[in-house]
């Protein structure tokens, strides 16, 4: 996928220009922001030909619908029904007509163009502040047509960050494990497939058990868990090449192994002689160092994005709470005091905050608190849910929630959902199957 990266041009961008618009970013979904996302426009001999290409009759409307259900989905940004438009697509891309779209309470405006140039598909967009009558944004791409989903994201990446300051996140993709069955005889498989829930593939077959994917930081690697021959085996899988090798046999059962944030080591916890303890594997070398060493258990490691400290949870006070250490092993310190059980510590990308998944009074928990503990908000609440994971620009946590089927409890349902920091916007991400364990990648355009 990063091979087949586009080019981007910076064509224009008035200088020292800032929109007189502004989005909240603190408040959820409180005030969206009405904008207008027109289709792109394009000429009958370029959907013609687009249409033989990729078998889709219009490819500038079909881009613009992903970039305003990306814009939907955050609950910051309110697109406006396009059956108000007073204005052609092609004609507003040039110059709109301010006092229309005003007039639908838009107060900003996203418009494009898309051509076929021979092989390549060129797509260009602009911004448009309303309020202030005037262009706060302009950007081409280059790509091969198939391409043309991420073209969608990526633009939804650059408004996001030109209107609320902080990168975006739609330019990427999401590994979980699919599952399908009865509980008791599981099926699970890795899948893997875009943040919005397209282009779902399959890269295990599900004759072994998977556990616990998660991406490397730097580039589209994966480690994970599989049980061969019902012994725990740590992988490492090349998502591009479809690569895939093992890390270690280790000895006793192997945990939730995760990057460093370089993406030069693997963290995990194994049990050996009833006890586990963590432990880090440089990858070049495969040298391995336990870093805890503890009667108690220790399990689930992160890293800080720094490389500096370590969050994990261990049940060294009597019961399961959160600790942070500096990545030596040293200095290990409580940060959790909150009534229940704390698990699955996972430090935000921005490095300000700790999620976690909390167990208290038989409701399961999904959390966050600052990294000396203080601060600590709950976000939701459920049956069961757990896993929660970041995404790169650490706005939203995707977390696997388990539900009964029915009264009795006998039936059994795995989802995949997203939460705003701020506790709003709480919604299910789709899947082909049941999904759990979900992990968020960096930014593919990066």
């Amino acid at each position: 996928m990063r091979k087949l990266l586009f080019f981007i041009f910076l064509f224009i961008i008035p200088a020292n220009s800032f929109a007189l618009i502004t989005v909240d970013i603190t408040r959820g979904n409180l005030n969206p922001l009405p904008i207008a996302v027109s289709p792109i426009s394009s000429n009958d001999k370029t959907n013609s030909e687009l249409e033989k290409v990729l078998k889709i009759k219009d490819l500038g409307s079909e881009i613009s619908k992903i970039v305003e259900n990306n814009l939907k989905a955050t609950g910051l940004f309110n697109p406006l029904n396009k059956d108000a438009f007073l204005q052609e697509p092609d004609i507003s891309h040039v110059k709109p007509r301010f006092e229309d779209w005003s007039l639908i309470k838009a107060q900003a405006l996203i418009t494009g163009k898309v051509e076929l140039n021979e092989t390549k598909l060129r797509v260009e967009f602009r911004l448009w502040d309303v309020l202030a009558g005037k262009e706060i944004l302009a950007l081409a791409f280059t790509t091969v047509p198939k391409n043309w989903r991420r073209i969608g994201h990526i633009i939804t990446d650059k408004v996001y960050e030109r209107l609320t300051g902080e990168k975006g996140y739609f330019d990427t993709r999401i590994i979980y494990v699919a599952e399908e069955g009865p509980k008791t005889k599981r099926i699970k498989k890795l899948a893997i497939m875009d943040q919005d829930g397209f282009n779902t593939k399959y890269l295990t077959l599900g004759n072994e058990l998977v556990l616990t994917p998660r991406f490397n930081p730097t580039n589209q690697m994966v480690t994970y868990l599989s049980y061969f021959k019902n012994l725990p085996r740590v992988y490492l899988l090349d998502i591009e090449t479809g690569i895939q090798e093992v890390v270690g046999d280790f000895p006793g059962m192997t945990f939730a192994p995760r990057f460093s944030p370089n993406g030069k080591k693997i963290i995990m916890s194994f049990a050996k002689d009833g006890n586990s303890d963590i432990y880090t594997m440089d990858l070049e070398n495969r040298i391995v160092e336990k870093i805890t060493n503890h009667p108690a258990i220790d399990t689930s490691p992160s890293y800080s994005p720094d490389g500096k400290f370590v969050t994990f949870n261990s049940d060294r006070s009597g019961y399961q709470q959160i600790y942070v250490m500096k990545s030596d092993g040293s200095k290990v310190r409580r940060i959790s005091f909150g009534k229940g059980l704390y698990g699955t510590p996972v430090w935000s990308p921005r490095g300000d905050l700790i999620a976690f998944t909390k167990l208290h009074k038989g409701k399961f928990y999904i959390g966050v608190m600052r990294t000396d503990g203080k601060g600590e908000r709950l976000l939701t609440e459920n049956y069961y849910q757990e896993a929660p994971s970041w995404s790169p620009n650490g706005r939203v946590l995707i977390f696997y929630r388990e539900t009964k089927s029915d009264d009795k409890g006998e039936g059994h349902s795995t989802t995949l959902w997203s939460i705003d920091l701020t506790g709003y916007n709480e919604r299910m991400v789709k899947t082909e199957t049941d999904a759990s364990d979900p992990s968020w990648s960096s930014l593919l355009s990066n």
